[in-house]
């Protein structure tokens, strides 16, 4: 993902510093345009002051071991974003931690998976106003911009970054607070879709009465639905894909992984008192995945590899 963040905004014309613990995928952006360097002190040395970072590294310790060690080299006046998927509430320890030194520290949601780079990313974005204004030219180049969705009735006079694809949400920790938001709703989202078909498939089963039983073809079902249907998505699409590719989903075990967000969720809404029923449930529908998976738990390994490039990761 962050390598095509960083082919999206060269697309656009902004110059990129990149630096990856590969030297294969240094290389490969270095041959596609981007200033590629062989360390974090290389990379603060090659921008010019004000210099922003911007991070797309897996939420815990990597993370944090790569902004204490920016926080020494960075100065003031000088900015980090994390786009990864870190819990809010490290970001607000981060930002007041970093201000000490006067250095910004914005936490960006970041939503568009393996397709980013040709539909552009949705971002909800955390930090200090100004740094948000400031970094505006590249928020608006990742993200996917008008396009050809329908403009909402009664928006005159709300924020017009919202129809472009990107939002300021507030302070520290807000912009990943509602990006794992997000990924909870995308969990029952998810879930709802795997359950149907599942039920859809099951149809077929020797048990039922042969008069009431229905051997459905769900890559079709998948298809229709998408054309004027009330449910249809980008994870309908995605689904679509996939049932076309092979509609029995042979190549998944149907064990689940979770990836922090859902969890996180679920204790939010512990914390605030707020019921999240279809959250939770979808949450630890994957935990009961591991033990005991369906043909559901298949199509959400299907889902999560077609929009995020997940692999299956199997427990011995």
């Amino acid at each position: 993902m962050g390598g095509n963040i960083a082919r999206r905004l060269m697309d656009a014309d902004h110059e990129v510093v990149v630096y990856d613990q590969s030297r294969e995928t240094r290389d490969g952006l270095a041959g596609e345009g981007a200033q590629a360097v062989g360390s974090l002190a290389e990379l603060a040395d090659a921008l010019t002051p004000p210099r922003t970072v911007w991070l797309m590294l897996p939420a815990g310790t990597v993370t944090e071991q790569t902004i204490d060690t920016l926080s020494d080299t960075l100065t003031a006046g000088d900015s980090i974003i994390d786009g990864g998927n870190a819990n809010f509430k490290d970001d607000v320890r981060r930002a007041s931690r970093l201000a000490e030194r006067d250095i910004a520290y914005l936490d960006v949601g970041v939503s568009g998976g393996v397709w980013g780079r040709e539909r552009g990313y949705c971002l909800m974005i955390g930090g200090p106003t100004t740094w948000v204004e400031t970094l505006d030219p590249i928020f608006y180049a990742l993200a996917p911009q008008l396009g050809e969705i329908d403009r909402t009735p009664g928006r005159d006079g709300l924020d017009p970054r919202a129809e472009q694809g990107y939002i300021h949400c507030g302070p520290a920790g807000s912009g990943h607070f509602v990006k794992m938001v997000h990924n909870g709703i995308e969990y029952g989202l998810m879930a709802a879709y795997a359950e149907g078909f599942n039920l859809l498939k099951g149809r077929a089963s020797e048990a039922l009465p042969e008069a009431e039983r229905f051997d459905l073809n769900l890559a079709d079902i998948a298809e229709v639905w998408r054309r004027g249907s009330v449910i249809s998505s980008w994870l309908l699409d995605l689904s679509s894909i996939a049932l076309a590719r092979d509609a029995s989903l042979s190549e998944f075990s149907g064990e689940v992984a979770d990836s922090g967000e859902g969890r996180w969720t679920v204790d939010a809404a512990v914390e605030q008192g707020v019921p999240a029923n279809v959250l939770a449930s979808a949450l630890f529908s994957r935990f009961r995945s591991r033990v005991d998976e369906d043909y559901g738990d298949r199509l959400l390994s299907a889902m999560r590899r077609e929009f995020g490039g997940h692999v299956e990761s199997h427990n011995e």
